[in-house]
């Protein structure tokens, strides 16, 4: 079988020699053995007329280093780069992506900005991918950042590249090329260039050299390059809100779009196909792709997503859409409007504009006029299909001290970086902007959320509820407030605070879904379920919405209500692993009745949730005495976290069941197996003490039972 080496190298831009740290800790490598093996048979269908049923797919081992750098550390301000990070970001999403690649996740490594320095690249491609990868493999690589040229050679830019020694200090191609010809395993290889979003930087002699070094990596290859060699690669804000436009399509067409038989299978024409006419569409002629086709099997595969083809319209395809849509508008003419730092562009009254392509989860939106006080910085929620409305409203109000705002602009860029590191340097920018302005009430607000991203709960606490006194009216900062209540265990102000948001503003269904969870915390049912309602009634693509009042649907016996609610859930979660534990920004880390608080990793958490639907369709089965569909959805909840409590007791109880029913000692051991794994999960909780009463009581049948003894 052959198998694929796919070599995704998008260079945003190509710097000259003459033009132009402290590193993280370098990811751990993965050992050589991969227990995610899978069988890959792959036919491509080519007939014509309606798709056929897709044929049974086997995927290779499969493995990936992403790497995308807007930000260097030693290059200046105007050779800083826009979308690489953003681009990378959502090229590692796709790659994991169930509707997609689907790579293990654990089998993508992830170089980010500072992260993706020279020591990195080197550990990456020379240490790790060489040890894991083997013949048959299936193998990506993507870096999206800059390039240069020195001494006739081209070179890729790691994020402590020195322009003015840069030899030592970048990656060379000629010996990517050697590595991925000699020790980086795989058979097919596909090569994906992005080149050169900065031209006014760039001589076209430099994008021309680089291009053609990257052709020569190796001659059996497909090769597809965002433009000729003289081109400019567009990017912008208006493809899925910042990216490069060639990187957007590749992306969008991986997921489906260039599946034009509809099969299921993205093979390289479709993709090379799709590329070429949407990015000359876009713009206008101006972006040309090319590919080189070399000797390269066009029907490679190089995505499989049966239900997401332009294709799809069955039953299969319902709950695949991953990205939603912001519909911004401005009650001020000339209103510069910027979504997560970057800007927009100026708007006109009354004049909506659309951006499609968001990546699902929280965004911050912000909306300036000269001489105005301006509307945000705000948090706006992303859906995966749905369109969101934004209004920019500019009102007159009293300035802000000029100082302060500079140093809360400054921590907002780290805040929307997201990760550890940034988080610490934005709350010292936000505590200084309050010290410089007692009365910034974003301010306070924007370091109570660092704060608890930073698990602070106790400054966090203090420094929202600050934005409280300085602007009652506040409703964000009572929904963050909420928030840290409900993981610090305070129910009832939790509700308080929430009934708050609700009275001021009926329709605010972030606020109602975060009431729901808090009453089902309480035990509260029948509350829980008339805020659960309206939470899906004003966020209908809020799937946790909709988890929360299945669980109080359940917990009030109205099953089938709960089952239907449970499965919407499952829908709408069942698009992209990666994304889904970002969908929402208060998204709760702490599970009913695990006996202690837990935070978890947003893959984790959205692994745990998905697990709590399974569950709870099982335990609503168990009530209506449906045992053999209890037991099959309590086995998916283990697949998914084979440490669930409940899954485990639930199916212990099951199998003690079907044991009264039919007998089988088989059965007995099975209920043993999992009583037994509730008290080594928490001994503490109430379901491990009565496993150990049902353990007492099993082992007395099995000891009295020949070929029985526990």
């Amino acid at each position: 079988m052959r198998t694929l080496l796919l070599f995704v190298f998008a260079l945003s831009t190509l710097l000259p020699a003459a033009a132009v740290a402290q590193a993280p800790a370098t990811p751990s490598a993965l050992p050589a053995q991969d227990a995610n093996q899978r069988d890959l048979v792959i036919a491509k269908d080519k007939t014509s007329g309606p798709p056929a049923a897709a044929a049974p797919v086997h995927l290779p081992r499969s493995y990936a280093l992403v790497v995308g750098i807007s930000h260097y550390k030693n290059l200046p301000a105007k050779a800083q780069l826009q979308y690489p990070d953003r681009d990378a970001a959502d090229i590692y999403s796709t790659l994991i992506s169930a509707s997609a690649g689907q790579f293990p996740a654990e089998n993508v490594h992830k170089l980010i900005n500072e992260q993706a320095t020279l020591a990195n690249l080197n550990h990456e491609l020379e240490d790790w991918l060489p040890k894991v990868t083997s013949p048959d493999d299936r193998v990506v690589i993507y870096f999206a950042g800059h390039g240069f040229i020195s001494g006739g050679k081209a070179y890729i830019a790691p994020y402590d590249i020195d322009p003015s020694n840069i030899a030592p200090t970048a990656f060379p191609m000629d010996e990517l090329g050697k590595l991925i010809g000699s020790r980086i395993h795989g058979k097919w290889k596909v090569l994906l260039t992005d080149a050169c979003h900065s031209g006014a930087i760039t001589p076209e002699d430099d994008t021309a050299q680089v291009n053609k070094s990257l052709l020569d990596l190796n001659t059996s290859i497909f090769s597809l390059t965002a433009s000729r060699d003289r081109e400019q690669s567009f990017e912008s804000s208006q493809w899925g809100g910042g990216h490069g436009i060639f990187t957007y399509y590749v992306i969008r067409g991986l997921e489906g779009e260039a599946d034009t038989s509809g099969d299921g299978i993205v093979t390289a024409d479709e993709l090379a196909e799709y590329v070429h006419q949407n990015v000359r569409l876009a713009t206008h002629t101006r972006q040309n792709p090319t590919s080189e086709r070399g000797s390269f099997d066009p029907n490679m595969v190089l995505a499989y997503n049966p239900g997401t083809s332009a294709k799809c319209t069955g039953p299969d395809c319902a709950g695949k859409l991953r990205y939603g849509n912001f519909v911004i508008d401005a009650n001020m003419d000339d209103t510069e409007v910027w979504l997560d730092g970057k800007s927009l562009g100026i708007f006109k009254k009354g004049v909506p504009q659309r951006f499609p392509g968001i990546t699902p989860g929280p965004h911050t939106i912000r909306g300036a006029h000269e001489g105005y006080a301006p509307d945000g910085p705000r948090e706006e929620q992303i859906y995966p299909g749905q369109d969101t409305a934004v209004s920019i409203r500019i009102l007159i109000a009293r300035q802000r001290n000029h100082a302060a705002v500079e140093v809360f602009n400054q921590g907002l860029e780290h805040y929307n970086k997201g990760f550890e590191a940034n988080y610490k340097l934005a709350a010292v920018d936000f505590a200084k902007a309050l010290t410089i302005d007692p009365q910034y009430s974003q301010a306070a607000l924007y370091l109570g959320r660092t704060q608890h991203a930073l698990y602070q709960d106790d400054d966090a606490t203090k420094s929202l509820k600050r934005a409280i006194e300085i602007d009652p009216e506040y409703l964000e900062a009572r929904l963050s407030y909420a928030a840290v209540l409900l993981d610090t265990g305070d129910l009832d102000e939790a509700v308080r605070q929430l009934d708050s948001v609700t009275k001021r503003d009926t329709s605010n269904g972030m606020a109602w879904y975060l009431e729901s969870q808090a009453y089902v915390r309480k035990g509260s049912y029948s509350q829980a379920v008339d805020s659960g309602e309206q939470a899906v009634k004003y966020t209908p693509a809020n799937a946790e919405a909709h988890l929360w009042l299945g669980e109080a649907l359940r917990k009030k016996q109205q099953c089938a209500e709960a089952r239907t609610q449970y499965e919407t859930y499952l829908s709408l979660s069942n698009f992209n692993s990666a994304l889904a534990g970002k969908l929402n920004y208060y998204l709760l880390g702490s599970l009913i009745g695990m006996g202690s608080k837990k935070r978890a990793t947003q893959q984790d958490i959205w692994r745990e949730l998905r697990a709590q639907a399974f569950v709870g369709i099982c335990d609503c089965e168990w009530m209506q005495k449906d045992y053999d569909a209890a037991a099959t959805n309590c086995q998916k909840a283990l697949t998914l976290t084979p440490t669930d409590l409940f899954a485990n007791y639930r199916l212990g109880l099951v199998m003690a069941e079907q044991y009264n029913q039919v007998g089988g000692i088989a059965l007995l051991q099975d209920a043993r197996k999992y009583f037994g794994a509730v008290i080594s999960i928490n001994p503490q909780t109430d379901e491990a003490a009565r496993s150990r009463k049902y353990l007492a009581n099993i082992d007395s049948v099995l000891a009295q039972t020949p070929g029985g003894h526990p």
